[in-house]
């Protein structure tokens, strides 16, 4: 028989040999806890085009896509078997009550735990060191990896929809230089084009160019005409919420200027209107079908407020002003707010 010292010193070690593994444990618990195992931030589309190319990245990023699901697999196989021999020590090293509490909290907040920073700092780093090798591993027994994931089964990854318009702005706006700054704007005023309406975009009323229908078409008002830079003006009977046509400059450098010619002899009768509420994306089709250049905007009681041309509709499409040697102003409602012709601003006028 042993003496009771040799006996002493066995038990003494063993206790020692299991609290030095049991430690261990904790520690190889919250390792394997604290892996994150990464994804690729490419597109499953765009992951294709690239790994048909040869691209290494793209074919390194598809072999993980692959194989995550077995990642995970062996990841909770792994912890199971931890959390086991967790528990088994608990209970040896602080006997069956106390052990089992140990235990239940342990396998409650072990993931906590694993969370900490330093911890998942260094389980990250120590997986990414080895991942190629254990992607080998676990594509050399694969068969048995396929019986880990029917026991352990993993949820596959939701694919990835756009759920709205502004959604897929914010990606393209995100695309750093994949796209340049034009192309991104033009992207982004494409997708906004269907909901912008008409008022949006209009020359206000407040700085519409027009001309009486009984303005004589001399020298001199051909001349100013000229000078704002339009092509088309509204001929208007008595107030501008009375538009009766449209005079064309390109009509008027067939005018013999010895003659008097009043503007209502000298205009296009037809007129086009469109109201405020409507979208450019109805303006744009009733600019093809009419093959009309301008319209007059109306509001819900016919009255003028303003003007739309197919430049505004097509500025709105482009995301981007077109300017000629003509434009003067970035945006004509900025201008039409500082009031330049001084509207209903009488000396003794009071605003309540």
């Amino acid at each position: 028989m042993l003496p009771q010292a040799a006996i002493g010193y066995n038990r003494e070690d063993m206790t020692i040999l299991m609290t030095v593994f049991y430690v261990l444990v904790i520690a190889g618990l919250l390792l394997v806890a604290g892996i994150l195992p990464r994804r690729s931030a490419m597109s499953a589309f765009e992951m294709a085009r690239r790994s048909k190319g040869g691209d290494k990245e793209a074919l390194a990023a598809a072999r993980r896509e692959r194989l995550l699901q077995d990642v995970f697999s062996l990841q909770r196989v792994v912890s199971s078997l931890f959390l086991v021999v967790f528990v088994l020590l608990s209970i040896g090293l602080f006997g069956w009550l106390f052990g089992l509490l140990i235990a239940v909290i342990g396998a409650l907040e072990y993931g906590v735990l694993a969370r900490f920073g330093m911890v998942r700092t260094y389980a990250q780093r120590t997986y990414e060191k080895y991942e190629d090798k254990l992607l080998d591993f676990i594509e050399r027994y694969a068969t048995v990896f396929r019986l880990l994931r029917s026991v352990t089964p993993v949820g596959a990854a939701p694919a990835r929809h756009l759920e709205s318009r502004e959604e897929l702005e914010h990606l393209v706006m995100e695309a750093g230089k994949l796209l340049s700054d034009d192309e991104k704007k033009l992207i982004a005023s494409g997708l906004k084009f269907e909901a912008r309406l008409v008022k949006e975009v209009m020359t206000p009323r407040g700085v519409i160019d027009s001309i009486s229908k009984k303005e004589l078409l001399g020298p001199l008002v051909l001349s100013n005409l000229h000078q704002t830079g339009h092509s088309r003006f509204p001929v208007i009977d008595e107030d501008i919420d009375h538009v009766i046509g449209m005079l064309h400059i390109r009509n008027l450098l067939t005018l013999d200027v010895k003659r008097s010619v009043v503007a209502e002899k000298a205009m296009e009768a037809r007129v086009f209107y469109i109201k405020e509420d409507q979208t450019l994306q109805h303006a744009l089709a009733a600019f093809l079908r009419t093959h009309h250049h301008l319209f007059v905007v109306v509001n819900e009681f016919r009255e003028t407020v303003g003007l739309l041309s197919l430049e505004d509709v097509i500025e709105a499409l482009l995301g981007r002003k077109i300017v000629d040697e003509f434009d003067m102003h970035d945006d004509l409602r900025v201008v039409a707010k500082r009031n330049p012709r001084g509207n209903n601003q009488p000396l003794k006028r009071e605003d309540i």
